[in-house]
């Protein structure tokens, strides 16, 4: 990663970016550690009562299995998710500090493209047919996301030819 030349300077737009990537990476790592508790001392009902909340599966119609391998597995699968949640909030801390250190364009590109993998996986999978609630905690993180995409490039320094 490159320092920036001299006459290259950050401006306001990349800064406020790189603060709403940073609030998007709080957000992420609180839910991955709330995720991890749950897993270590909850139970199966308690891990997926996080999840299932949504008009097409609300907690009262989930009908988890009984068997202890299933589960178990769905445990697993449980820790999993919150610890990929939780990893991308830390992939955003870095996404911040590039940004909002360096200028780094290839910085915002990680935020585009591996955040917004993530933002809009979940929006299209999860929110948007109903399997979790369409509520302020579950659209703020994809909506300080695009926010974020949106501003940041108008504060990166351009390229100045050689």
């Amino acid at each position: 990663m490159s320092q920036l030349n001299s006459k290259s300077t950050i401006g306001l737009a990349a800064k406020l970016g790189s603060i709403l990537f940073l609030v998007w990476s709080v957000l992420h790592i609180y839910v991955g550690i709330a995720g991890i508790l749950a897993f270590f001392g909850g139970t199966t009902d308690t891990q997926f009562q996080m999840l299932f909340s949504g008009t097409n599966a609300p907690w009262s119609a989930i009908h988890l299995p009984t068997d202890g391998v299933t589960r178990n597995a769905l445990s697993h699968l449980f820790g999993n998710f919150v610890v990929d949640v939780g990893g991308y909030g830390i992939l955003g801390l870095l996404v911040s500090w590039l940004i909002f250190k360096q200028g780094s364009w290839l910085g915002y590109f990680l935020g585009v493209f591996l955040i917004g993998i993530s933002d809009l996986a979940f929006t299209l999978f999860m929110v948007v047919p109903g399997i979790i609630s369409f509520n302020w905690e579950s659209i703020s993180g994809p909506v300080i996301w695009l926010i974020a995409v949106i501003l940041t490039p108008f504060g990166l320094p351009r390229r100045r030819a050689s």
